[in-house]
C-alpha cells in the first residue's frame, strides 16, 4: 500500500495510507447507503473527518472542480477521488460503490411510492425528509466556508457567485462562464 504525505492547514505533516480500490469501493458503498438524499454533507464528513483521505482544503478544491463539471456533484467527486488515489480502477470502484445500492433502493422505493403517493402520511414523510436534507446541505456549506474565510479573494469570489445565483437569480451557466475564469485567473495571480 502506498503512503501519501499530506500537509494539513495547520502546516503539520501527516502520513496517511492511500486507500485501495477495495477501500474506495466500500467507503463509497457505505456513503451511498447512509447518505440517501443528502450525500455531500456526509461525504465531506466521511472523506475529510473520518477516513482522512483528503484535507478540508483538498475536499473543497476537488468539490469546486466537480461542481463546475456537468453531472452530479457526488458522482463527479467519487470518480475524482478514485482517480486521484488509484487511477481508472479506483474511479470505477468509487463510482460503482456509490451507485450500486442506492440504485436498487430507488427502484424499490419508486415502486412503493407509486402505489402510496396519495397517502397523506407519505406526503408528510417526504416533506420532513426535504427539511432534513436542507439542514444537511446548510451544515456542509458552513463547513466548506471555514477554509476560505481566512482568504479574502476566494471569499469575495464565493460571495459573488452566491449573490449572482441566489439573490439576483441570474442563470447558472452564464454566471459560471463569467465568474469561473475570473476566479481562476485571480487565484492564479495570487502569490503562493
Amino acid at each position: 500500500m502506498t503512503t501519501e504525505t499530506i500537509i494539513t492547514d495547520q502546516n503539520t505533516v501527516r502520513q496517511t495510507p492511500a486507500p485501495s480500490s477495495r477501500e474506495l469501493f466500500l467507503g463509497f458503498l457505505m456513503l451511498g447507503l447512509i447518505g440517501f438524499g443528502g450525500v455531500l454533507p456526509l461525504a465531506r464528513r466521511i472523506i475529510v473527518e473520518q477516513r482522512r483521505w483528503l484535507t478540508a482544503a483538498e475536499f473543497t478544491d476537488m468539490l469546486g472542480l466537480c461542481q463546475f463539471l456537468p453531472g452530479g456533484n457526488i458522482i463527479n467527486l467519487s470518480v475524482a477521488i478514485g482517480l486521484h488515489f488509484r487511477g481508472v480502477s479506483g474511479a470505477l470502484a468509487s463510482l460503482l460503490g456509490l451507485i450500486a445500492a442506492p440504485s436498487a433502493i430507488v427502484i424499490a422505493l419508486g415502486v412503493v411510492y407509486q402505489r402510496f403517493q396519495d397517502n397523506p402520511s407519505v406526503q408528510h414523510m417526504f416533506a420532513g425528509l426535504a427539511a432534513a436534507a436542507s439542514g444537511l446541505l446548510i451544515s456542509m456549506a458552513l463547513k466548506m466556508l471555514m477554509p476560505i474565510l481566512k482568504k479574502p479573494l476566494p471569499l469575495l469570489i464565493a460571495s459573488l457567485f452566491f449573490i449572482s445565483i441566489a439573490l439576483l437569480r441570474l442563470p447558472l451557466l452564464p454566471t459560471m462562464l463569467v465568474l469561473a475564469p475570473l476566479s481562476v485567473i485571480a487565484i492564479w495571480k495570487l502569490p503562493s
